[in-house]
């Protein structure tokens, strides 16, 4: 652990092609002896550094060579050591254990190669399965090529959520426990809304790595509603910015109703994700463009969001919201009236294209990617591209924490601490920055528009994981932080450790102790923070360890040397001298 560690520090140095192949030594030498086992964060944190400052994939900066050596050590560690031959099934099972779906643009390249595989050698009456496909290793390499990046990513588990599975159970938990609710009820003043099912209920999650999970009726469309608000305002800021945006909508909460007829003291909507709000960001979006180019490049842009999945239209719903809009056209012409809307700008192309946005049809699953890709400051987790800018998803995020669930907003900025926005069709998407996004969908609401199931969820997850923005990550005990894995806790505290020992710092291996380190714990070679210390002379920290937190005055690494014989070899007499008479005193 500490040896690769060493090995990376060097890394955020210039680059030469020497550390280029150093690095891609140590990774090769990682994939054959740990058989693809899981690199901690603290490893993957100083790759990432690498990888800024070099810029593009990790892979990037190999030669051709070096990578095909890559790939051949990526073989050799999953490799049938008998018929030497990779089944296909190990790949797969690695890819599902990671959270990253079959169906990931990311993967693409190698999906198609093993369908091409499975369709060469199907019998015709076998049923096609892309599971237990045995490979050489020049199949091997012809499969992976085009995605070999990525899929050395799932392999050393270099993810924003290392243990997936069991993060993959609680969520499922969490959804079991909420579908006994049965309260609330489904939106009925926009009639094509009264007419969906209530029971429905879903739960889906994107990481900012592409890691997905659902649970219900995830495929399941409906509408957007008024979950469309964070998005045509991120996309508003994005095209003009924070300035001109806000010369039309103001950003703070309304303490009214989100369809009331007011504006603030500056005539202007309170912020955009109350119905005037949203009315004004309409207007602003692409003026130049005709109704329908208009539709179109939303329509676009959400897809986008939505790592390109593909986004209905429920033109029912859209052609209903118009059929029973009076209030929100009363709006629109008491803000025009107070002067609300750009120069030029056509009300009516503005109503449309409103409505439009609110009708826009998505899944639970497609939802989850769009807020997965606010919580990766406007780059989508799938596809890579930036699609909105961190000033624009920063200043939506803000927004939605204080504004995002109608009536309820403070309540539960209160109780949950993240951002958020509801819409009554029954949809609640939730944003981890940096972490996540959430969809939750069930059709019944409460009498302030919220889904009540989806609130309930909210609650859990924030009893059970610390994600509110103001709870310490690092001291509630009784919560878990999923973006932690048990060997990091362990690959820092060796770090620590050994780290205090040879800088000979005694106040650090005090705290060491005193927060519960076990210090006769050891590195992969079996060294302890009393033999780096007796190697290196740092004589007050070898008094500490055998004094103070009395360890273990005889441990051997795996060459068989003990502190004493370290102490000896590296001619530290004055630390020979005090094992000798701490020896004497003993054996007294």
């Amino acid at each position: 652990m500490i040896r690769i560690f060493r090995a990376s520090r060097s890394f955020q140095r210039p680059c030469s092609e020497s550390l280029k192949r150093n690095w891609s030594s140590h990774l090769r030498s990682f994939l054959l002896n740990s058989q693809i086992a899981y690199v901690s964060r603290f490893q993957l944190g100083t790759i990432a550094k690498w990888k800024e400052q070099l810029g593009g994939s990790r892979l990037e900066v190999f030669p051709n060579l070096q990578r095909g050596e890559l790939a051949n050590s990526f073989f050799e560690s999953i490799k049938d050591h008998e018929t030497n031959l990779v089944d296909s099934s190990a790949l797969l099972g690695m890819i599902s254990k990671a959270g990253i779906a079959y169906t990931d643009p990311r993967l693409s390249s190698f999906m198609a190669a093993l369908r091409n595989i499975s369709n060469s050698r199907r019998e015709p009456e076998h049923t096609d399965t892309l599971h237990g496909l045995k490979m050489d290793k020049e199949e091997f390499f012809r499969v992976t090529q085009g995605d070999l990046s990525m899929l050395l990513r799932v392999a050393v588990n270099d993810f924003c959520i290392p243990d997936f599975p069991a993060f993959k159970e609680r969520i499922k938990q969490l959804y079991e426990q909420c579908s006994g609710c049965h309260q609330g009820h489904v939106a009925n003043y926009i009639p094509q809304l009264a007419k969906v099912d209530p029971d429905l209920w879903a739960v889906s999650i994107c990481t900012v790595d592409g890691q997905r999970v659902s649970y219900g009726d995830s495929t399941s469309p409906f509408t957007l509603q008024s979950a469309s608000k964070p998005l045509s305002y991120a996309l508003a800021l994005t095209e003009l910015g924070s300035e001109e945006v806000h010369k039309y909508v103001g950003y703070e909460p309304s303490g009214v109703p989100f369809n009331q007829i007011s504006l603030n003291s500056k005539n202007r909507p309170h912020n955009p994700l109350i119905n005037s709000g949203a009315i004004a960001v309409a207007s602003l979006l692409q003026m130049n463009l005709s109704r329908p180019e208009r539709f179109v490049y939303v329509h676009d842009k959400f897809s986008e969001l939505a790592g390109r999945e593909s986004l209905g239209f429920n033109n029912a719903v859209y052609l209903s919201e118009r059929a029973t809009a009076d209030r929100n056209y009363a709006i629109a012409y008491y803000m025009r009236e107070n002067g609300c809307f750009p120069q030029n700008s056509e009300l009516d192309a503005t109503m449309d294209l409103y409505f439009q946005m609110c009708s826009l049809e998505s899944t639970c699953e497609a939802a989850a990617v769009i807020y997965g890709t606010l919580a990766n400051g406007g780059i989508n987790p799938l596809t890579g591209e930036r699609i909105l800018s961190t000033e624009a998803v920063r200043d939506t995020l803000s927004v939605m924490h204080s504004c995002g669930m109608y009536d309820y907003s403070g309540q539960f900025a209160f109780r949950v601490g993240l951002p958020a926005k509801s819409g009554v069709s029954g949809l609640i998407v939730l944003v981890i920055p940096n972490l996540m996004g959430i969809a939750l969908w069930s059709p019944r609401i409460n009498h302030q528009g919220n889904s009540v199931r989806g609130i309930h969820f909210c609650e859990k997850l924030i009893q059970n994981y610390v994600f509110h923005n103001y709870e310490s990550q690092l001291h509630h005990r009784s919560k878990v932080d999923p973006r932690k894995q048990n060997l990091e806790d362990k690959t820092h505290a060796v770090v620590n450790l050994l780290f205090a020992a040879s800088n000979n710092d005694v106040n650090a291996l005090r705290r060491c102790m005193l927060a519960g380190y076990d210090l006769n714990m050891a590195d992969y070679d079996g060294r302890t923070g009393l033999h780096v210390a007796a190697s290196v002379g740092a004589f007050e920290s070898v008094r500490f360890f055998l004094e103070v937190a009395r360890v273990n005055p005889e441990p051997k690494d795996r060459w068989g040397h003990s502190p004493q014989s370290e102490a000896k070899l590296f001619g530290h007499h004055a630390i020979c001298d005090y094992f000798e008479r701490l020896h004497e005193k003993n054996e007294k």
